[in-house]
């Protein structure tokens, strides 16, 4: 029986993760109201397709009223469940996400990827070792497309890898049969208003596991190690720090799994096709969890040499008279900058950074930037509390450039940079103050860069 067939669903957040949503749920005989604070003229070309498809709009300061007349209310996953309308809902009116339905519909056993830094990189590095294998998957979650229209019919041997924020954890009351944890920092602040909230959160990824499921944590991450203690699942771990068992860690300049079974040797450190210590994480993490969903060594080694990253992340755009440009967009939060900036080390760096404000702290961020870079380019909504983070670490340090916008920030950039130089983009922060989103800015960078006069 079709569950949606004659119901009257309100669907919150009109942007480009809902609209397959809303097409699926249409196609179900669902009756929808489109909700989004977004007013008809700034959704522009949108309103006038989900007008012509029948969905009823409430747009606008009033977009959360009336949510308690349906028969089930579908969160975008950005929006904060603290608000007043929307705690009302709770314990009356179902409220979901687009990512809890490819959980209640999928057939095929999911793999879930979740973390404060990353996670995109890890969860693409988990499909391409499994596709290395020879086993078809289906990637998706917090990245690419939306699942939603083709999880009905992925069959139960293609095994689905999900990158899983926060915001959609929190609703969900299943987890995947195996769960990774890459890292926990501050982030997300703005929405989740406290750590503890955020953590919570992010828990939602092994907590509904059953005994015969799997979870990976990071082992040098005393968050992500307490986590494990409420793991229903077998724990693994990875590991640069020390030796785990079951797991996987780097052992001297190699990196090795051990189980019950014995030691299987997998890479040199020096061999991983991705710079950064990060990424010797990532790919411990990513190696663990394929393994775990059925991809061979010999996939799983090929793909950790030949892999070179994500768009955004770390990104080399182009080298223009002796100096690279690399594209860091993706790193939203001052852990994923710091990560960046130390992927570096020993090369002069100037830094662009500063965005949308997450409420996070950027004290650490302020310490590493006036001990390891050379000139810092500030824009955004934060420039001016980066600034005072950096100059309390270092009253001393008096390369800091504040402009108006991205384009100052390379024109400026190219100027101060000699040969044999680093300019990183690497924000610390979201992009919304400017952007849509880190891809457009990331992609506005990449254009910057690509227009500099050799």
């Amino acid at each position: 029986m079709n569950k949606w067939a004659g119901k009257h669903v309100a669907v919150v957040g009109l942007g480009i993760s809902n609209m397959p949503l809303i097409e699926y749920l249409l196609k179900q005989g669902a009756s929808i109201s489109g909700r989004d604070r977004k007013t008809e003229a700034e959704l522009g070309d949108r309103a006038q397709a989900l007008r012509r498809l029948g969905v009823a709009l409430c747009l606008g300061p009033y977009y959360l009223c009336g949510l308690d007349q349906y028969d089930a209310v579908f969160l975008t996953p950005g929006i904060p469940k603290h608000l007043p309308e929307i705690q009302a809902l709770m314990g009356h009116v179902p409220v979901m996400s687009e990512i809890a339905l490819v959980f209640a519909l999928a057939k095929a056993p999911i793999y879930g990827i979740t973390g404060s830094s990353g996670k995109t990189t890890t969860t693409t590095l988990v499909g391409e070792m499994l596709k290395a294998s020879g086993i078809k998957c289906h990637v998706g979650g917090n990245i690419g497309v939306p699942l939603i229209l083709e999880v009905e019919h992925i069959p139960e041997h293609e095994p689905i890898v999900l990158e899983l924020s926060s915001f959609q954890l929190e609703l969900l009351d299943k987890s995947p049969h195996g769960a990774l944890v890459t890292n926990i920092s501050e982030n997300h602040l703005d929405v989740h208003l406290t750590m503890a909230d955020y953590i919570k959160a992010k828990k939602h990824i092994y907590l509904h596991q059953n005994p015969g499921d799997v979870a990976v944590f990071n082992g040098d991450d005393p968050v992500t190690r307490q986590m494990a203690q409420e793991a229903r699942g077998r724990v693994y771990y990875f590991s640069r720090e020390s030796k785990v068992l079951p797991g996987v860690y780097l052992d001297g300049r190699q990196i090795v799994f051990q189980d019950e079974a014995g030691i299987v040797p997998l890479i040199a450190k020096q061999d991983i096709g991705l710079i950064g210590e990060h990424n010797v994480e990532n790919i411990m993490a990513a190696a663990l969890l394929a393994h775990l969903a059925g991809a061979g060594w010999q996939g799983i080694r090929r793909v950790a040499a030949e892999f070179r990253g994500v768009t955004h992340r770390l990104e080399h755009i182009g080298t223009i008279n002796q100096v690279d440009y690399y594209n860091d967009s993706i790193a939203t939060s001052p852990a994923r900058a710091i990560a960046g900036i130390k992927s570096f080390a020993g090369r002069p760096l100037v830094l662009i950074a500063g965005g949308y404000d997450k409420k996070l702290s950027f004290t650490e961020f302020g310490r590493i930037v006036a001990e390891k870079v050379k000139a810092l380019i500030l824009i955004g909504q934060t420039a001016g509390q980066i600034a005072q983070a950096v100059e309390a670490a270092s009253p001393a340090y008096d390369q800091i450039y504040q402009v108006s916008d991205l384009e100052e920030a390379v024109a400026t950039a190219s100027r101060l940079a000699v040969p044999g130089d680093v300019v990183l983009l690497s924000p610390a922060c979201a992009s919304f103050d400017m952007y849509p989103g880190f891809e457009a800015r990331g992609e506005h960078f990449r254009r910057l860069v690509k227009n500099l006069k050799v």
